[in-house]
C-alpha cells in the first residue's frame, strides 16, 4: 500500500490543503485512537501544539475524533515535541500528538504521533492508521457513556516538562553566573526554555518569545540564527541558544555571535561523555549528512560514527537496536536516551552548558572540537515529476562521485517534508567541491523546468 498521508515525520502540508484539514484531522484522531484501543479501560491521548495559526483548527478536530472513538483527551496547549513524547510516558497515556510543522513556515502544519513508550509510530501502525482512514469507521464509534471526554492541562504539563528538563543537569551544577540568549523561534518552547533555564540560575535574555500565530520561525530560531548572533554581540552573552518551532533542535551561538552547528554539539557531548564513562555503544549515530570531520574526530578517540539515512527516526532505530545513547543530525537534531525518546534542543542545550561549565572555558573553545572538512549543499525545487532520473543528471551524478575520489563523498537525496532535491559533497578541495555541487545543480534545475 503506498502512503498518502505519512511521510519521513507523520503527516505534514499546507494548512487547510487536501492533506491538512479538519476533516483529516478528525479522521486521524479516529483512526489512531481505534488502532490504540487495547483493553477495557479508560483510553488517554495527551495532544500539544506549536503556535501556529492553524493549530486552532486541527486541535479541536483532533479532538473529535480521539472522543469519538471513546479516547480521553488532555490537550497540553504549545509544548515542545520532545515534551509530548515525555508526557506520554509519564501519564501512562497510550498515545501522544504534537501538532506541528517543526522548522516550515506558518503555512504548514502537520501531526506527529508517539505511541505509549514515547516514541514516534512504526511504518506497519502508520500504514494501520492509514487504511483505517480509508475506510469507513462509524461501526467502531463509541456510543452513550463511552464518549471520550476532553479538558486542558496547559499547566500541568509545562510544570512536569521544567522539573523534568531541570533534572537532566548534574546536580553539582548551575547557571549561576551565564548571561544566556534564547531563541524561542515564536514556536513551542516559548513559555519552558527560558523559564527552564532561569531557574537553573542563567541571566536569560529572551528572545522569538511574541508568538501571533503567524511569526513561528519567521526570521528567528535555529533556522535562521542571525538575530540570535546579533543580541549575543549586544548584550555581551556568553552563549546564545536558538530552538526551532516544535524545539527537537539546537543551534548554539559562541560569545562571538558565530554559529555552532549540531555535529560540533555532538563531538562535545560524545567527549564529554565518553570521557564520563557515560557513552554508549562506543560511538555515536549520525545520518549521511553529517561532516566527514566529525567522523575523523571521533575515530581519534577510537570512537566510532555508524551513519544512518536522514531523519531522526532512522537515526533513533539504530540507537535502539544496537544500544547507542547518543545520535543526531547535523541540523542540532539531537537524541540523548538517556533522557528522551526524540530530540529536544533544551535538554541538548542543557548538556553543552554542562561541560561549558565543568571546564570553564569560553563556548567558542569548548564548542569547537575540529575543523570541518569543506562542505556545500544547496536545494534544487521542483513542481513535479522525477528528475533525478534524467540521464543528464544521472551523468552529472556519476561524474561528479569520480570527481570527489575516495576522500570526498556526494549525497543526493528528495526531501521527506518539501518538493526539493538536496544537493551535499564535501571533500577537502572546496573549489572541487562547489564545482561538483554546482554541476548537478545545474543539470537538476534544467530536468526540472
Amino acid at each position: 500500500m503506498r502512503r498518502k498521508f505519512f511521510g519521513t515525520d507523520g503527516i505534514r502540508g499546507t494548512a487547510n490543503s487536501s492533506l491538512m484539514n479538519a476533516e483529516i484531522a478528525m479522521k486521524v484522531g479516529m483512526a489512531a485512537g481505534i488502532a490504540f484501543r487495547r483493553g477495557d479501560y479508560r483510553h488517554r491521548v495527551v495532544i500539544g501544539k506549536d503556535t501556529r495559526l492553524s493549530g486552532y483548527m486541527i486541535e479541536p478536530a483532533l479532538c473529535a475524533g480521539f472522543t469519538s472513538v471513546g479516547m480521553d483527551v488532555l490537550m497540553l496547549g504549545p509544548m515542545p515535541t520532545p515534551a509530548v513524547a515525555m508526557l506520554t510516558r509519564s501519564m501512562r497515556a497510550d498515545l501522544g500528538v504534537m501538532i506541528s510543522a517543526s522548522h516550515n513556515p506558518f503555512e504548514d502544519n502537520g501531526i506527529k504521533l508517539f505511541g505509549p513508550d514515547g516514541y514516534k509510530l512504526s511504518d506497519e501502525v502508520e500504514m494501520e492508521i492509514e487504511k483505517l482512514i480509508g475506510e469507513d469507521m462509524s461501526s467502531q464509534l463509541a456510543m452513550g457513556d463511552r464518549l471520550g471526554r476532553a479538558k486542558r492541562y496547559d499547566d500541568g504539563g509545562r510544570d512536569r516538562y521544567i522539573e523534568f528538563a531541570k533534572r537532566t543537569l548534574p546536580k553539582t551544577l548551575t547557571l549561576d553566573g551565564l548571561r544566556i540568549v534564547i531563541d524561542c523561534a515564536n514556536g513551542a518552547a516559548y513559555k519552558v526554555a527560558p523559564e527552564v533555564l532561569w531557574e537553573l540560575g542563567a541571566e536569560v535574555v529572551r528572545i522569538g518569545v511574541e508568538p501571533n500565530g503567524t511569526n513561528i520561525n519567521l526570521d528567528c530560531g535555529s533556522t535562521s540564527p542571525a538575530a540570535l548572533s546579533a543580541k549575543v554581540r549586544e548584550v555581551r552573552a556568553d552563549i546564545g541558544i536558538a530552538l526551532d518551532g516544535d524545539a527537537d533542535r539546537l543551534i548554539i551561538v559562541d560569545e562571538n555571535g558565530d554559529i555552532v552547528d549540531g555535529d560540533q554539539l555532538m563531538a562535545v557531548i560524545a567527549e564529554s561523555w565518553a570521557e564520563d564513562g557515560r557513552l554508549a555503544a562506543g560511538g555515536i549515530v549520525a545520518t549521511i549528512m553529517s561532516n566527514l570531520g566529525l567522523e575523523r574526530f571521533l575515530g581519534e578517540r577510537g570512537l566510532q560514527l555508524a551513519r544512518t539515512k536522514v531523519g531522526d527516526r532512522h537515526v533513533v532505530e539504530h540507537m535502539r537496536e544496537h544500544g547507542y545513547n547518543v545520535g543526531g543530525e547535523q541540523s542540532g537534531h539531537i537524541i540523548l536516551s538517556d533522557y528522551g525518546t526524540t530530540g529536544d534542543g533544551l535538554i541538548s542545550a542543557l548538556q553543552v552548558l554542562a561541560v561549558v561549565r565543568k571546564t570553564g572555558g569560553l563556548v567558542s573553545e569548548v564548542c569547537r572540537k575540529f575543523e570541518p572538512v569543506p562542505q556545500v549543499l544547496k536545494n534544487v525545487r521542483f513542481s513535479g515529476g522525477e528528475p533525478l532520473e534524467k540521464m543528464p543528471v544521472q551523468s552529472a551524478i556519476t561524474s561528479g562521485r569520480e570527481r570527489l575520489g575516495k576522500g570526498g563523498r556526494l549525497v543526493i537525496r528528495p526531501s521527506g517534508t518539501e518538493p526539493l532535491i538536496r544537493v551535499m559533497a564535501e571533500g577537502d578541495d572546496l573549489v572541487l567541491v562547489r564545482s561538483v555541487v554546482d554541476d548537478i545543480v545545474g543539470a537538476l534545475t534544467q530536468a526540472a523546468a
